[in-house]
């Protein structure tokens, strides 16, 4: 049996790694960091026609949950028609180091990546 540094009568949640899960797992936390971490700067449209797939809902939902998270700073500016803004926080940038390490190991260890090494 594999021993675990998690104490069998800890919650997930009460984990370090429960508490990361907790701040970006969803369906498009995660893109949407990505897409920030890329553009520095995005407005709510522009990040709807990166993503694609989203639905405004969702995106709204999503960008709020990342606000009050402290991963995103969301500007308002005092003009019509309104104009927000949305990008990294320090607390954010932080974390994408991390998104980049799973990307690599995902690039490592796909499908097609270990076909071609098995070859």
């Amino acid at each position: 049996m594999h021993e675990t540094n998690i104490p069998s009568n800890v919650k997930l949640k009460e984990t370090g790694f429960g508490y990361t899960l907790s701040l970006i797992g969803g369906k498009y936390k995660m893109i949407i960091m990505y897409w920030l971490s890329e553009n520095k700067v995005m407005r709510f449209n522009e990040l709807k026609r990166c993503i694609g797939t989203i639905s405004f809902k969702t995106q709204s939902i999503m960008l709020k949950e990342l606000e009050a998270d402290g991963l995103i700073i969301r500007k308002e500016f005092p003009q019509i028609p309104p104009k927000v803004e949305y990008s990294l926080s320090e607390r954010g940038l932080s974390l994408i180091p991390l998104l980049n390490m799973m990307c690599e190991w995902g690039e490592k260890n796909s499908l097609p990546a270990l076909e071609a090494v098995q070859r």
